[in-house]
């Protein structure tokens, strides 16, 4: 008799595990979470495309390669981004970098990444990083893109002209592009996703039947699976196209059909020496820390039902990725924890969703080609400012986990390096002192502690220390 009093493994199963093993993702909302990351891909690619005169098609075809097979190859919405610092200093620097030279430095970064993977030093590393730190990474980032999302909205943009004062305007309230049109964008997507996660308390609940459903609530969760169901990040982003075309109706006369022709890049020894020196360098770290690491961690995160990414084919795929397109013009890539939360956020759970991406982006890249940068240029900001907020956002809640005061001490000082000296590597270098000292500071009341006490977590005397590192 004594087997009817077991506890049931309800109770100890995490409430997003239960719920992605009960209900079934959308396509819509698939689709939906594809537009995601957009809020970062399209300023980058539209300011490189006139700055530098990057080859829009051939980097639309080829990412759309990218996204097919990390998708395919992942089974998760894996972003594929642009190197964010490689396009900084090829467009705010002077003179600006070549076609040649940027391509020199995602070349010299995918070369890092390839050789940090292939030889196992990825893996390595990764399991001896504190999670604070890695945290701290993840808050900065996400932090990063909520300011700059902000500026999108509050102030009129212009990607090609680099100056301050440039952004310093204040956007009109009214208008295609006005503030009141990013307001109202703000609104729909929080009416119909939520804080992202509004549907896991009441399916918890349905499933464990330890909450009877009344009228109200009933009322409650018909209402939630109707707002989930809208593709709402999808619905934006469609609206800002069809504005584009509204705004400035000489679009239809400027599009001309067809890609343009692949052609491989000549390098020589200066660009190598420029692209790597100049761009590769700032670009490593980063692409290490939010490209590989921070993107693994994440992916436990959002799908603990799942086996996390492995840091060395994550690694090894951003060194394929540029070495494919790269010598052909493309831009260079990575992928991004901030494009992961982005797409998560809107309701990808699949690869699926990057291979709708990768499919959109072809048919753009093969009927539009270069042209496509007219509709670009005219897509309203403060909706692409809309989208990265909240890829921003979810990206930085990932930090929410830190729960003893020193996990988040050295998660905000690593966050606070990063910020304000705009360095990952500087801020992951400050959480990676400030940790070991911490560590030694109680070594000396531990007596024969172990060595290995310094890499352990939350205190020497938990039983959770092993948290504290990334497994």
């Amino acid at each position: 008799m004594e087997e009817q009093h077991t506890p049931t493994t309800t109770t100890t199963t995490p409430l997003l595990l239960r719920r992605r093993r009960g209900v079934k993702n959308s396509l819509t909302s698939e689709i939906s979470g594809a537009v995601g990351d957009l809020g970062t891909f399209i300023p980058i690619v539209l300011t490189l495309t006139l700055v530098s005169n990057l080859d829009l098609s051939t980097t639309l075809i080829f990412t759309s390669l990218y996204n097919i097979a990390t998708g395919l190859l992942f089974g998760l919405p894996m972003p594929v981004q642009p190197m964010k610092s490689i396009a900084a200093v090829a467009v705010s620097e002077s003179p600006h970098l070549t076609q040649s030279q940027i391509a020199t430095a995602g070349l010299s970064t995918a070369a890092t990444l390839l050789f940090l993977g292939s030889t196992g030093l990825m893996s390595f590393f990764y399991r001896f990083i504190p999670l604070p730190v890695v945290r701290g990474v993840q808050l900065s980032q996400g932090l990063s893109f909520a300011f700059s999302a902000i500026k999108y909205i509050r102030f009129n943009q212009d990607f090609v002209t680099t100056t301050k004062s440039s952004a310093t305007i204040p956007r009109p309230w009214l208008g295609l592009d006005g503030l009141l049109l990013a307001i109202s964008a703000v609104l729909f997507l929080v009416l119909t996703t939520g804080s992202g996660d509004y549907n896991v308390d009441i399916d918890s609940e349905d499933e464990s039947g330890d909450v009877p459903l009344n009228r109200s609530r009933l009322g409650l969760h018909k209402r939630l699976r109707i707002l989930s169901a809208i593709p709402a990040a999808l619905i934006v982003f469609l609206f800002g196209l069809f504005l584009c075309f509204i705004r400035d109706p000489t679009i239809f006369s400027d599009l001309k059909f067809g890609p343009s022709k692949f052609k491989v890049l000549k390098f020589t020894w200066e660009d190598w020496k420029i692209g790597f020196f100049r761009a590769a360098i700032p670009q490593i770290p980063l692409s290490v820390l939010n490209s590989v690491i921070a993107v693994c961690k994440l992916s436990g995160d959002l799908f603990p039902d799942r086996e996390e990414l492995s840091v060395t084919r994550v690694s090894v795929s951003v060194g394929v990725m540029n070495f494919v397109g790269c010598w052909f013009g493309a831009m260079p890539v990575c992928h991004g924890a901030g494009g992961l939360a982005g797409q998560y956020r809107f309701g990808a759970r699949s690869g699926m969703a990057v291979v709708f991406l990768g499919a959109g982006k072809m048919v753009i890249g093969l009927v539009f080609g270069n042209s496509f940068v007219r509709i670009l240029s005219e897509f309203p900001i403060g909706i692409l400012g809309v989208l990265l907020l909240f890829a921003g956002i979810e990206l930085a809640m990932a930090s929410r986990d830190m729960n003893t005061k020193e996990e988040s001490f050295v998660m905000l000082v690593c966050a606070a390096v990063s910020l304000t000296g705009s360095s990952a590597a500087l801020g992951f270098g400050c959480g990676i002192l400030l940790f070991l000292l911490l560590k030694l500071r109680k070594m000396e009341f531990c007596g024969s502690a172990s060595g290995f006490g310094l890499f352990k977590g939350k205190s020497i005397s938990s039983a959770d220390d092993n948290d504290a590192l990334i497994p």
